[in-house]
């Protein structure tokens, strides 16, 4: 494949201009050639790291932790284990996201079942009423 700009690299990958430099300033992407007009060419492998970095954001993985799978990668006496320990990691952490989403969902049920949704004034409201009731201790 031919060097693209950085438009093209973008277009590729889906991603702004800008988040491509971004990228670039924190070191997920190395420093691209330049012609001799100045502009910035990119091989096939920034299309692979661009997209590695951002299948990695979907997973849930933090820009720190994609920083840490890149050296992961680019260490040549790594293994699958260490890849796989920061996934087990990252499901954790979701799983532990999850369990206190549920328990928001529950929570936010009960209230919304609780409230007359009808036109009495906002000192008659359920929810508003739990918002400022949270952590007072009854007379």
């Amino acid at each position: 494949m031919k060097p693209m700009t950085i438009g093209k690299l973008a277009k590729a990958t889906g991603i702004s201009t800008e988040t491509i430099r971004y990228y670039e300033r924190c070191g997920f992407l190395p420093s691209p050639d330049r012609l001799q007009s100045g502009y910035r060419v990119y091989g096939s492998d920034s299309i692979r790291r661009v997209r590695f970095i951002k299948e990695a954001q979907a997973l849930g993985f933090t820009l720190a932790e994609v920083s840490e799978l890149i050296g992961i990668t680019a260490d040549e006496h790594a293994d699958c284990a260490q890849v796989n320990e920061k996934a087990t990691q990252k499901l954790q952490e979701i799983n532990k996201k999850i369990k206190a989403l549920k328990k928001m969902q529950g929570a936010l049920k009960i209230l919304s079942q609780r409230c007359p949704a009808d036109e009495q004034p906002l000192s008659e409201c359920s929810i508003v009423n739990h918002l400022y009731s949270v952590g007072d201790s009854p007379p």
